[in-house]
């Protein structure tokens, strides 16, 4: 019942996550270019993507496991 989920669902997790990740980069790349001074919102939000690449690896991990022979 409470199974592994299904493809479909990590498919569409991980293009959620992808898409999250473009905008924090892109709020990051921002916060550079404007010349934001707050080092820890910009430490925050770099922390936040990070977190996002490594949640998007495991899930790709899932959908294609490496098969050693």
């Amino acid at each position: 019942m409470y199974g592994e989920p299904d493809e479909a669902s990590l498919r569409a997790t991980l293009d959620e996550l992808r898409r999250e990740h473009r905008s924090v980069d892109a709020d990051v790349q921002a916060a550079q270019d404007c010349g934001v001074q707050d080092q820890l919102k910009i430490m925050r939000l770099k922390r936040r993507k990070l977190s996002l690449k490594d949640q998007i690896s495991r899930l790709e991990d899932q959908l294609n496991p490496d098969i050693i022979a």
